[in-house]
């Protein structure tokens, strides 16, 4: 089961763990969409600057503190994923009930984690 992942806070910096993920993610098969700040390739993923209304997102995996997660609140309900995963640092109680009252299931946990241990 594909469960296409967007990493929404993708960085080129191999000591990020937005670019671990991408690792981890690709070679667990699953796809993967980024958006980063800035424009480059990880592990044969793209990392995109604007922001585009990918399909069938089924996770995305946030690497933006609260304070930087406000400008993407509607671009993340637009896209409609099952689920968004807060990795450490990221936790907003705000867009966690924002994401609740539209179905979506907000998770508080590690994807390296969830990844390591089959939990994904």
């Amino acid at each position: 089961m594909n469960k296409k992942t967007l990493v929404l806070g993708a960085s080129l910096k191999p000591d990020r763990y937005s670019n671990l993920a991408i690792h981890r993610l690709t070679n667990k098969d699953i796809e993967v969409e980024a958006f980063g700040l800035k424009s480059g390739d990880v592990a044969g993923v793209s990392i995109d600057t604007q922001l585009i209304a990918y399909d069938n997102i089924d996770t995305i995996t946030l690497y933006l503190n609260p304070k930087r997660q406000e400008a993407y609140y509607d671009y993340i309900l637009s896209l409609k994923p099952k689920r968004v995963i807060f990795n450490p640092g990221t936790e907003n109680p705000e867009l966690i009930n924002i994401l609740q009252k539209n179905g979506i299931i907000a998770e508080v946990a590690c994807t390296l984690v969830l990844l390591s241990t089959d939990q994904y």
